[in-house]
Protein backbone atom coordinates (compact mmCIF):
# COMPACT_ATOMS: atom_id res chain seq x y z
CA UNK A 1 0.00 0.00 0.00
CA UNK A 2 1.62 3.57 -0.77
CA UNK A 3 1.86 5.84 2.23
CA UNK A 4 -1.57 7.84 2.22
CA UNK A 5 -3.46 3.95 2.05
CA UNK A 6 -1.27 3.00 4.62
CA UNK A 7 -2.30 5.96 6.90
CA UNK A 8 -5.95 5.49 6.21
CA UNK A 9 -5.74 1.37 7.11
CA UNK A 10 -3.87 2.55 10.56
CA UNK A 11 -6.70 5.31 11.07
CA UNK A 12 -9.89 3.14 9.86
CA UNK A 13 -8.17 -0.08 11.80
CA UNK A 14 -8.88 2.25 15.43
CA UNK A 15 -12.91 2.44 14.09
CA UNK A 16 -12.55 -1.45 13.13
CA UNK A 17 -11.17 -1.87 16.32
CA UNK A 18 -14.61 -0.18 17.89
CA UNK A 19 -17.11 -1.90 16.12
CA UNK A 20 -15.68 -5.53 16.47
CA UNK A 21 -15.26 -4.74 20.08
CA UNK A 22 -19.06 -3.64 20.66
CA UNK A 23 -20.22 -6.55 18.62
CA UNK A 24 -18.05 -9.22 20.44
CA UNK A 25 -19.45 -7.12 23.83
CA UNK A 26 -23.17 -7.76 22.92
CA UNK A 27 -22.42 -11.43 21.86
CA UNK A 28 -20.85 -12.40 24.76
CA UNK A 29 -23.21 -11.04 26.69
CA UNK A 30 -26.18 -12.51 24.93
CA UNK A 31 -24.48 -16.24 24.67
CA UNK A 32 -23.69 -15.95 28.66
CA UNK A 33 -27.49 -15.29 29.80
CA UNK A 34 -28.43 -18.17 26.54
CA UNK A 35 -25.72 -20.50 28.09
CA UNK A 36 -27.51 -19.80 31.76
CA UNK A 37 -31.18 -20.22 30.86
CA UNK A 38 -30.01 -24.09 29.71
CA UNK A 39 -28.01 -24.82 31.99
CA UNK A 40 -31.23 -24.08 34.25
CA UNK A 41 -33.82 -25.08 32.42
CA UNK A 42 -32.49 -28.14 31.05
CA UNK A 43 -35.48 -29.46 29.18
CA UNK A 44 -34.80 -26.97 26.61
CA UNK A 45 -32.77 -29.39 24.53
CA UNK A 46 -35.45 -31.40 23.89
CA UNK A 47 -36.35 -28.42 21.68
CA UNK A 48 -32.92 -28.14 19.62
CA UNK A 49 -34.44 -30.14 16.28
CA UNK A 50 -37.35 -27.70 16.27
CA UNK A 51 -35.08 -24.64 16.71
CA UNK A 52 -32.79 -26.39 13.92
CA UNK A 53 -35.80 -26.23 11.51
CA UNK A 54 -37.11 -23.20 12.11
CA UNK A 55 -33.15 -21.29 12.49
CA UNK A 56 -32.51 -23.69 8.96
CA UNK A 57 -35.58 -22.03 7.41
CA UNK A 58 -33.81 -18.81 8.10
CA UNK A 59 -30.63 -19.16 7.04
CA UNK A 60 -31.76 -21.01 4.15
CA UNK A 61 -34.11 -17.62 2.92
CA UNK A 62 -31.95 -15.00 3.80
CA UNK A 63 -28.76 -16.30 4.76
CA UNK A 64 -27.38 -17.62 1.38
CA UNK A 65 -25.23 -14.61 0.41
CA UNK A 66 -23.22 -15.56 4.10
CA UNK A 67 -23.23 -19.40 3.31
CA UNK A 68 -19.50 -19.23 2.97
CA UNK A 69 -18.96 -18.06 6.78
CA UNK A 70 -15.42 -17.68 7.64
CA UNK A 71 -14.33 -19.21 4.51
CA UNK A 72 -15.91 -16.61 2.89
CA UNK A 73 -13.81 -14.09 4.78
CA UNK A 74 -10.90 -15.64 3.98
CA UNK A 75 -11.67 -15.66 0.21
CA UNK A 76 -12.39 -11.70 0.20
CA UNK A 77 -9.10 -11.38 1.55
CA UNK A 78 -7.45 -13.25 -0.98
CA UNK A 79 -9.80 -12.00 -3.74
CA UNK A 80 -10.39 -8.43 -2.30
CA UNK A 81 -10.11 -7.10 -6.56
CA UNK A 82 -13.23 -9.38 -7.53
CA UNK A 83 -15.16 -10.21 -4.66
CA UNK A 84 -18.00 -8.19 -3.84
CA UNK A 85 -18.43 -6.78 -0.08
CA UNK A 86 -19.37 -8.79 2.52
CA UNK A 87 -23.42 -8.30 3.23
CA UNK A 88 -23.29 -6.64 6.32
CA UNK A 89 -25.71 -8.44 7.69
CA UNK A 90 -23.95 -11.01 8.29
CA UNK A 91 -22.92 -9.35 11.74
CA UNK A 92 -26.39 -9.68 12.89
CA UNK A 93 -27.30 -12.83 11.57
CA UNK A 94 -24.12 -14.79 12.42
CA UNK A 95 -24.87 -13.55 15.95
CA UNK A 96 -28.51 -14.45 16.43
CA UNK A 97 -27.85 -18.02 14.46
CA UNK A 98 -25.02 -18.60 17.30
CA UNK A 99 -26.79 -17.83 20.42
CA UNK A 100 -29.80 -20.09 19.39
CA UNK A 101 -27.75 -22.42 19.08
CA UNK A 102 -26.31 -22.28 22.10
CA UNK A 103 -29.70 -21.62 24.04
CA UNK A 104 -30.90 -24.76 22.51
CA UNK A 105 -27.55 -26.84 23.33
CA UNK A 106 -25.36 -27.04 19.79
CA UNK A 107 -21.94 -27.62 20.89
CA UNK A 108 -20.18 -25.06 18.68
CA UNK A 109 -17.51 -22.27 19.63
CA UNK A 110 -17.61 -18.62 19.64
CA UNK A 111 -14.25 -17.62 16.82
CA UNK A 112 -16.30 -18.05 13.96
CA UNK A 113 -18.98 -15.88 14.42
CA UNK A 114 -16.36 -13.12 16.26
CA UNK A 115 -14.16 -13.28 12.65
CA UNK A 116 -17.34 -13.15 10.24
CA UNK A 117 -18.96 -9.97 12.50
CA UNK A 118 -15.34 -7.87 11.99
CA UNK A 119 -14.78 -8.69 8.91
CA UNK A 120 -18.30 -8.03 7.81
CA UNK A 121 -18.09 -4.28 9.66
CA UNK A 122 -14.83 -3.69 8.46
CA UNK A 123 -15.68 -4.34 5.02
CA UNK A 124 -18.32 -2.10 5.20
CA UNK A 125 -16.48 1.01 6.90
CA UNK A 126 -13.65 0.52 4.24
CA UNK A 127 -16.92 1.18 1.71
CA UNK A 128 -18.55 3.20 3.38
CA UNK A 129 -15.24 5.35 3.48
CA UNK A 130 -14.33 4.42 -0.16
CA UNK A 131 -16.57 3.01 -2.53
CA UNK A 132 -13.91 1.56 -4.90
CA UNK A 133 -11.31 0.54 -1.77
CA UNK A 134 -8.29 -0.53 -3.60
CA UNK A 135 -7.56 -4.22 -2.91
CA UNK A 136 -4.91 -3.51 -0.73
CA UNK A 137 -6.65 -1.13 1.46
CA UNK A 138 -9.62 -3.64 1.88
CA UNK A 139 -7.99 -6.67 2.33
CA UNK A 140 -5.51 -5.38 5.13
CA UNK A 141 -9.17 -3.57 6.56
CA UNK A 142 -10.48 -7.36 6.59
CA UNK A 143 -7.88 -8.75 8.40
CA UNK A 144 -7.81 -5.92 10.67
CA UNK A 145 -11.59 -6.74 11.28
CA UNK A 146 -10.75 -10.98 11.42
CA UNK A 147 -8.04 -9.43 14.24
CA UNK A 148 -10.61 -7.13 15.98
CA UNK A 149 -13.33 -10.09 16.22
CA UNK A 150 -10.90 -12.65 17.46
CA UNK A 151 -8.99 -10.91 19.85
CA UNK A 152 -11.84 -9.54 21.33
CA UNK A 153 -13.97 -12.33 22.05
CA UNK A 154 -11.49 -14.21 23.86
CA UNK A 155 -9.63 -11.03 25.56
CA UNK A 156 -6.08 -12.10 23.84
CA UNK A 157 -5.33 -9.47 21.71
CA UNK A 158 -1.61 -9.84 20.36
CA UNK A 159 -3.08 -13.77 19.73
CA UNK A 160 -5.57 -12.27 17.77
CA UNK A 161 -3.71 -10.10 15.71
CA UNK A 162 -1.15 -13.02 14.85
CA UNK A 163 -4.10 -15.12 13.93
CA UNK A 164 -5.56 -12.73 11.73
CA UNK A 165 -2.19 -12.92 9.55
CA UNK A 166 -1.22 -16.73 10.05
CA UNK A 167 -4.53 -18.16 9.06
CA UNK A 168 -4.56 -16.46 5.42
CA UNK A 169 -1.62 -18.84 4.20
CA UNK A 170 -0.29 -22.07 5.43
CA UNK A 171 2.76 -21.33 7.34
CA UNK A 172 3.77 -18.02 6.59
CA UNK A 173 2.59 -14.82 7.97
CA UNK A 174 1.44 -12.12 5.98
CA UNK A 175 2.81 -8.93 7.74
CA UNK A 176 1.71 -6.68 5.60
CA UNK A 177 -0.96 -6.73 7.43
CA UNK A 178 0.11 -6.65 10.58
CA UNK A 179 0.01 -2.81 11.71
CA UNK A 180 -3.67 -2.83 11.50
CA UNK A 181 -4.31 -6.15 12.83
CA UNK A 182 -2.76 -5.15 15.97
CA UNK A 183 -4.41 -1.43 16.40
CA UNK A 184 -7.97 -3.58 15.31
CA UNK A 185 -7.38 -6.22 18.00
CA UNK A 186 -5.73 -3.95 21.20
CA UNK A 187 -8.36 -1.33 20.20
CA UNK A 188 -11.30 -3.97 20.33
CA UNK A 189 -10.25 -5.79 23.39
CA UNK A 190 -10.04 -2.20 25.28
CA UNK A 191 -13.81 -1.99 24.12
CA UNK A 192 -15.35 -5.65 25.35
CA UNK A 193 -13.74 -4.91 28.51
CA UNK A 194 -14.54 -1.53 28.82
CA UNK A 195 -17.94 -2.61 28.04
CA UNK A 196 -18.34 -4.68 31.32
CA UNK A 197 -17.26 -8.19 29.95
CA UNK A 198 -14.90 -10.33 31.48
CA UNK A 199 -13.65 -13.32 29.53
CA UNK A 200 -13.26 -16.56 31.08
CA UNK A 201 -10.38 -17.02 33.85
CA UNK A 202 -8.00 -19.70 33.56
CA UNK A 203 -5.16 -21.18 36.20
CA UNK A 204 -1.57 -20.12 35.75
CA UNK A 205 0.42 -23.28 34.53
CA UNK A 206 3.70 -23.56 36.98
CA UNK A 207 7.20 -23.66 34.95
CA UNK A 208 8.10 -27.18 34.27
CA UNK A 209 12.16 -27.32 33.10
CA UNK A 210 12.40 -28.76 29.50
CA UNK A 211 14.45 -31.64 30.24
CA UNK A 212 15.46 -34.18 27.53
CA UNK A 213 12.45 -36.57 28.79
CA UNK A 214 9.87 -33.77 29.26
CA UNK A 215 10.43 -32.97 25.76
CA UNK A 216 10.37 -36.35 24.71
CA UNK A 217 7.20 -36.22 26.47
CA UNK A 218 5.79 -33.23 25.07
CA UNK A 219 6.64 -34.48 21.42
CA UNK A 220 3.96 -37.12 22.26
CA UNK A 221 1.48 -35.34 23.24
CA UNK A 222 1.73 -33.03 20.03
CA UNK A 223 1.64 -36.32 17.88
CA UNK A 224 -1.60 -37.43 19.77
CA UNK A 225 -3.14 -33.40 18.79
CA UNK A 226 -2.32 -33.60 15.46
CA UNK A 227 -3.66 -36.81 14.84
CA UNK A 228 -6.77 -35.80 16.99
CA UNK A 229 -7.28 -32.28 15.09
CA UNK A 230 -6.83 -34.37 11.92
CA UNK A 231 -9.59 -36.79 12.98
CA UNK A 232 -11.85 -33.81 13.83
CA UNK A 233 -11.51 -32.06 10.51
CA UNK A 234 -12.03 -35.44 8.37
CA UNK A 235 -14.97 -36.11 10.69
CA UNK A 236 -17.06 -33.15 10.62
CA UNK A 237 -16.46 -32.90 6.78
CA UNK A 238 -17.33 -36.25 6.08
CA UNK A 239 -20.49 -35.86 8.14
CA UNK A 240 -21.45 -32.73 6.06
CA UNK A 241 -20.67 -34.22 2.61
CA UNK A 242 -23.30 -37.20 4.00
CA UNK A 243 -25.78 -34.21 5.49
CA UNK A 244 -26.07 -32.47 2.19
CA UNK A 245 -26.19 -35.40 -0.28
CA UNK A 246 -28.52 -37.14 1.05
CA UNK A 247 -30.99 -34.31 2.59
CA UNK A 248 -30.93 -31.54 0.34
CA UNK A 249 -33.33 -29.34 2.17
CA UNK A 250 -30.99 -27.37 5.23
CA UNK A 251 -34.10 -26.80 7.46
CA UNK A 252 -34.10 -30.78 7.64
CA UNK A 253 -30.43 -31.35 7.81
CA UNK A 254 -30.90 -29.24 10.86
CA UNK A 255 -33.81 -30.97 12.66
CA UNK A 256 -32.32 -34.30 11.49
CA UNK A 257 -29.26 -33.21 13.25
CA UNK A 258 -30.74 -31.83 16.28
CA UNK A 259 -32.37 -35.01 16.77
CA UNK A 260 -29.49 -37.01 16.22
CA UNK A 261 -27.49 -34.65 19.22
CA UNK A 262 -30.42 -34.73 21.83
CA UNK A 263 -30.09 -38.59 21.55
CA UNK A 264 -26.49 -38.67 21.79
CA UNK A 265 -27.43 -36.22 24.90
CA UNK A 266 -29.56 -38.70 26.27
CA UNK A 267 -27.51 -41.52 25.98
CA UNK A 268 -24.31 -40.21 27.49
CA UNK A 269 -26.03 -38.80 30.42
CA UNK A 270 -24.61 -35.79 30.54
CA UNK A 271 -24.18 -32.12 29.44
CA UNK A 272 -20.85 -31.24 29.61
CA UNK A 273 -20.77 -32.24 25.91
CA UNK A 274 -23.33 -28.94 25.28
CA UNK A 275 -22.80 -25.50 24.12
CA UNK A 276 -19.16 -24.59 25.05
CA UNK A 277 -17.62 -26.91 27.74
CA UNK A 278 -16.12 -24.19 29.47
CA UNK A 279 -16.69 -25.99 33.29
CA UNK A 280 -15.02 -29.01 31.56
CA UNK A 281 -11.93 -27.11 29.92
CA UNK A 282 -11.31 -25.52 33.87
CA UNK A 283 -11.82 -28.96 35.72
CA UNK A 284 -8.95 -30.21 32.94
CA UNK A 285 -6.52 -28.13 34.43
CA UNK A 286 -6.49 -29.53 38.01
CA UNK A 287 -9.23 -32.43 38.12
CA UNK A 288 -7.14 -36.28 37.67
CA UNK A 289 -10.71 -37.78 37.24
CA UNK A 290 -11.44 -36.24 34.17
CA UNK A 291 -13.20 -38.86 32.19
CA UNK A 292 -11.20 -40.41 29.12
CA UNK A 293 -13.28 -40.50 26.75
CA UNK A 294 -14.40 -36.71 27.23
CA UNK A 295 -12.38 -35.34 24.13
CA UNK A 296 -14.14 -38.17 21.40
CA UNK A 297 -17.59 -37.23 23.28
CA UNK A 298 -17.16 -33.51 22.40
CA UNK A 299 -15.33 -34.34 19.01
CA UNK A 300 -18.79 -36.11 18.00
CA UNK A 301 -21.37 -33.65 19.64
CA UNK A 302 -19.31 -30.65 17.56
CA UNK A 303 -19.09 -32.52 14.74
CA UNK A 304 -22.67 -33.03 14.14
CA UNK A 305 -23.99 -29.86 15.52
CA UNK A 306 -21.41 -27.88 12.65
CA UNK A 307 -21.88 -30.60 10.34
CA UNK A 308 -25.68 -30.41 10.08
CA UNK A 309 -25.65 -26.76 9.61
CA UNK A 310 -26.21 -25.13 12.87
CA UNK A 311 -23.88 -21.66 13.69
CA UNK A 312 -20.23 -21.10 15.68
CA UNK A 313 -17.09 -22.16 15.74
CA UNK A 314 -14.55 -24.54 16.56
CA UNK A 315 -12.11 -22.41 19.01
CA UNK A 316 -13.66 -24.18 22.09
CA UNK A 317 -14.88 -26.89 21.42
CA UNK A 318 -11.67 -27.63 20.33
CA UNK A 319 -9.90 -26.09 23.41
CA UNK A 320 -12.39 -28.49 24.96
CA UNK A 321 -10.97 -31.55 23.30
CA UNK A 322 -7.15 -30.53 23.81
CA UNK A 323 -7.60 -29.83 26.95
CA UNK A 324 -9.32 -33.10 28.15
CA UNK A 325 -7.17 -34.73 26.52
CA UNK A 326 -3.77 -32.97 27.36
CA UNK A 327 -4.62 -33.58 31.10
CA UNK A 328 -5.21 -37.36 30.62
CA UNK A 329 -1.72 -37.61 28.61
CA UNK A 330 -0.26 -35.36 31.36
CA UNK A 331 -1.75 -37.52 34.13
CA UNK A 332 -0.47 -40.59 32.61
CA UNK A 333 2.96 -39.47 31.85
CA UNK A 334 3.53 -37.65 35.05
CA UNK A 335 2.92 -34.08 33.94
CA UNK A 336 1.48 -31.50 36.19
CA UNK A 337 -2.21 -31.74 34.90
CA UNK A 338 -2.31 -27.55 34.11
CA UNK A 339 0.55 -27.75 32.00
CA UNK A 340 -1.01 -30.72 29.60
CA UNK A 341 -4.21 -29.12 29.62
CA UNK A 342 -2.76 -25.74 28.96
CA UNK A 343 -0.55 -27.35 25.73
CA UNK A 344 -3.58 -29.37 24.91
CA UNK A 345 -6.07 -26.74 24.42
CA UNK A 346 -3.29 -24.20 21.88
CA UNK A 347 -2.02 -27.53 19.76
CA UNK A 348 -5.56 -28.35 19.18
CA UNK A 349 -6.98 -25.91 17.46
CA UNK A 350 -3.81 -24.57 16.21
CA UNK A 351 -3.33 -27.27 14.14
CA UNK A 352 -6.84 -27.62 12.92
CA UNK A 353 -6.40 -23.93 11.34
CA UNK A 354 -2.95 -24.18 11.19
CA UNK A 355 -2.17 -21.30 13.50
CA UNK A 356 0.34 -23.01 15.69
CA UNK A 357 2.24 -19.67 16.41
CA UNK A 358 -1.12 -17.68 17.31
CA UNK A 359 -2.71 -20.58 19.63
CA UNK A 360 0.66 -20.47 21.34
CA UNK A 361 0.44 -16.82 22.05
CA UNK A 362 -2.77 -16.93 22.81
CA UNK A 363 -2.21 -19.87 25.79
CA UNK A 364 0.55 -17.92 26.74
CA UNK A 365 -1.96 -15.14 27.45
CA UNK A 366 -4.64 -16.84 29.13
CA UNK A 367 -1.94 -19.01 31.15
CA UNK A 368 0.76 -17.12 31.61
CA UNK A 369 4.24 -16.74 29.70
CA UNK A 370 6.01 -20.04 31.42
CA UNK A 371 3.75 -22.07 29.01
CA UNK A 372 5.11 -20.55 25.66
CA UNK A 373 7.91 -23.05 24.91
CA UNK A 374 5.91 -26.03 25.62
CA UNK A 375 2.94 -24.92 24.21
CA UNK A 376 5.21 -23.91 20.96
CA UNK A 377 6.76 -27.25 20.90
CA UNK A 378 3.21 -28.97 21.33
CA UNK A 379 1.86 -27.12 18.82
CA UNK A 380 4.36 -26.98 15.78
CA UNK A 381 4.58 -31.14 16.32
CA UNK A 382 1.01 -31.01 16.06
CA UNK A 383 0.55 -28.73 13.25
CA UNK A 384 3.23 -30.94 11.14
CA UNK A 385 1.21 -34.29 11.96
CA UNK A 386 -2.22 -33.06 11.28
CA UNK A 387 -1.24 -32.98 7.61
CA UNK A 388 -2.27 -30.53 4.18
CA UNK A 389 -6.02 -30.13 6.01
CA UNK A 390 -7.70 -27.49 7.46
CA UNK A 391 -10.41 -26.05 9.41
CA UNK A 392 -10.68 -23.34 6.56
CA UNK A 393 -10.39 -24.67 2.97
CA UNK A 394 -10.47 -21.37 1.92
CA UNK A 395 -6.79 -20.86 3.28
CA UNK A 396 -3.56 -20.70 0.96
CA UNK A 397 -0.98 -23.15 0.46
CA UNK A 398 2.37 -21.57 -1.50
CA UNK A 399 4.82 -24.17 0.25
CA UNK A 400 4.01 -27.47 1.65
CA UNK A 401 4.50 -28.52 5.22
CA UNK A 402 7.70 -30.87 3.70
CA UNK A 403 8.75 -27.32 2.51
CA UNK A 404 8.15 -27.94 -1.11
CA UNK A 405 7.37 -24.63 -2.94
CA UNK A 406 4.35 -24.57 -5.35
CA UNK A 407 4.03 -23.25 -8.66
CA UNK A 408 1.47 -20.55 -6.67
CA UNK A 409 -0.53 -20.29 -4.62
CA UNK A 410 -3.60 -22.46 -4.20
CA UNK A 411 -6.46 -22.74 -1.77
CA UNK A 412 -6.37 -25.81 0.35
CA UNK A 413 -9.71 -26.88 -1.06
CA UNK A 414 -7.85 -27.63 -4.36
CA UNK A 415 -4.39 -28.48 -2.88
CA UNK A 416 -5.68 -32.29 -2.73
CA UNK A 417 -6.04 -32.33 -6.39
CA UNK A 418 -3.03 -31.14 -7.84
CA UNK A 419 -0.66 -33.43 -9.70
CA UNK A 420 2.50 -32.61 -7.85
CA UNK A 421 5.78 -33.64 -8.90
CA UNK A 422 7.75 -36.29 -6.99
Amino acid sequence: MKVKQTALALTLSLAIGVASGTASAAFLLLLERATGVREHHEFIVYALPFAGLALGHALARWGAPIAGGSNLVLDTVHHAHELPRLPLRMAPMVLAATVLTHLFGGSAGREGTAVQMGASLADAIAHRVDRRAQPALRSALVVAGIAGGFGSVFGTPLAGALFSIEVLVVGRLELRALAPALIASFTGDFVTRRLGVTHTPYPSVPYVPLTPVVVAELVFIGVAMGLVSAFFIELTQALKRLFSTHIRRLEVRMFVGGCLLVSIWRLCGSADYLGLGIPMIQRAFEDPQVPTYAFAAKILFTSLTLSSGFVGGEVTPLFFVGATLGSVLAHALGLPLGLGAAVGLAAAFGAAANTPLALSVMVAELCGLRVLPHALLVSVVAFFLSGHRGLYPSQHIHRTKRGRRLDRRVALRDYREMKLPK
